[in-house]
C-alpha cells in the first residue's frame, strides 16, 4: 500500500475541518471534491476575481448532496485580514491556493499581483498562527527558478526571478520560512509546475496553455504558439497535485515539516508535442484537425525556455507517487474538455 493509500483511508475514519482558499478555481475545486469524497469537513473562501461559481455546483453535482452538506462558503477576499482570520477559526488545516497567477498578468499589473500574492498570503499566515491551525499548506510556483537554466530543477537551487509573480510567489517562501522560526507554525510550500485538468478556465487573456489550445482546436479558432515551440514543460495533471496536498497536510515526519516541494511529474514537453498530442486526442471527434496548422508568435516575455522538476524529495519525504503521466492526465480530462469547451454554437453556456 502506498502512502498516498493510506492517508485516504486514514481520512476516510477521520474528519478533520479544513480551509480552502481559493476553492472556486481551479486547483482548489478540485481539492474540494476530493475532501468531501473523503467524508471530511470543509470551508471554502473566494473572492471570483477568478474563480467560478459553476466550478462549486459541479462539485456540488459530482459529490452529491449528502457529502455537500460538509461545505460552507465565505465570499471574501484574503487582502482583508478580518476575512481571514474568521475563516481559519476551527481549522485543523488550511490549504490555501489563492493568489492572482499568470507572468504576464504580473507584468502587466505588478501592484495587483503583489497585493494578492504577498499581502494575502501574510494575513493568511497570520490568522493561521493566531487561530492555531494545524499545518499550512500552499501553493508555490516553479517560476521561483527564474533563470537558472539548470536540468531538472532542484529544490535547493534557484536563479533571478524573471517576472513579478515570480518575485511574489519566491516571497511566500520566504514568509513561511521566517514564521516556522518566529513562530512555530508548520507548513509546507508545493511548487506547481504546470499544472492541467478539469475545470481549467480556457477564456482570458491569461489562460492556461492547454484549456486555450482544446478550446480553440474545437471552436475552429487560430491556435498560437509563442516562440519556435520547442520551448518544453513538465506538464502535471491535478490529480497528482492533489495528492501531493494531502501527503503534505498528514505528513507524520517532522523531518517533511517547513520544506518546499516540486510537484510534478518529472518528464519534459515541448510546446510542439503538447499540440501533437492534443490534436491526436481530438482528431477522432473532430476529423478537421487533420489538416490543422498552428501559427507561431513572439516569444513572451519573462517566459523561461525550459522546465522539468526533480521529484525526488517530495517522493522520499511525503511518498509522492505520480499518477498521471501527461498523455494519461489528457486522456483522462478529455471528455470534461470535450463537454465544456464546445464550440460555442452548440455550448449551453461559455465554459460552464
Amino acid at each position: 500500500m502506498t502512502r498516498y493509500q493510506d492517508v485516504l483511508q486514514h481520512l476516510k475514519n477521520h474528519p478533520y475541518h479544513w480551509l480552502i482558499t481559493g476553492v472556486a478555481g481551479f486547483i482548489g475545486s478540485s481539492l474540494l471534491e476530493t475532501l468531501l469524497t473523503l467524508n471530511q469537513k470543509v470551508t471554502g473562501l473566494d473572492n471570483f476575481s477568478t474563480g467560478h461559481r459553476h466550478n462549486l455546483e459541479q462539485i456540488r453535482e459530482l459529490v452529491g448532496e449528502e457529502a455537500w452538506l460538509n461545505f460552507s462558503f465565505i465570499e471574501g477576499d484574503i487582502r482583508d485580514l478580518q476575512v481571514c482570520r474568521d475563516a481559519c477559526k476551527g481549522m485543523d488545516y488550511v490549504l490555501h491556493e489563492a493568489a492572482l497567477g499568470s507572468v504576464p498578468r504580473s507584468i502587466q499589473d505588478p501592484i495587483q499581483t503583489n497585493e494578492n500574492n504577498i499581502s494575502g498570503f501574510l494575513n493568511l499566515l497570520v490568522a493561521s498562527r493566531d487561530t492555531q491551525v494545524k499545518r499550512f499548506i500552499y501553493a508555490a510556483s516553479s517560476s521561483t527558478y527564474g533563470d537558472h537554466p539548470g536540468l531538472p530543477k532542484v529544490e535547493s537551487v534557484i536563479g533571478q526571478p524573471l517576472s513579478p509573480y515570480a518575485v511574489t510567489k519566491y516571497v511566500n517562501e520566504l514568509y513561511a520560512d521566517v514564521f516556522a522560526r518566529c513562530y512555530g507554525m508548520q507548513s509546507v510550500g508545493l511548487r506547481y509546475f504546470n499544472v492541467f485538468g478539469p475545470r481549467q478556465d480556457p477564456n482570458g487573456a491569461y489562460a492556461a496553455v492547454i484549456p486555450q489550445w482544446i478550446a480553440a482546436l474545437i471552436r475552429g479558432r487560430t491556435l498560437y504558439i509563442n516562440g519556435d515551440g520547442e520551448t518544453s514543460r513538465d506538464f502535471c495533471f491535478i490529480e497528482n497535485v492533489v495528492q501531493v496536498n494531502l501527503l503534505a497536510a498528514l505528513a507524520e515526519n517532522s523531518e517533511a515539516v517547513n520544506q518546499i516541494y516540486n510537484v510534478a511529474v518529472g518528464e519534459r514537453t515541448s510546446l510542439n508535442q503538447l499540440y501533437e498530442m492534443i490534436c491526436a486526442s481530438l482528431v477522432e471527434k473532430f476529423p478537421d484537425l487533420r489538416n490543422h496548422k498552428p501559427t507561431y508568435a513572439d516569444f513572451r516575455r519573462g517566459d523561461v525556455r525550459h522546465s522539468q522538476a526533480d521529484i525526488s524529495k517530495a517522493g522520499k519525504m511525503l511518498g509522492f507517487e505520480p499518477t498521471h503521466r501527461i498523455d494519461e492526465g489528457l486522456k483522462q480530462a478529455m471528455a470534461w474538455y470535450i463537454a465544456h469547451l464546445a464550440p460555442e454554437k452548440e455550448a449551453t453556456g461559455e465554459s460552464a
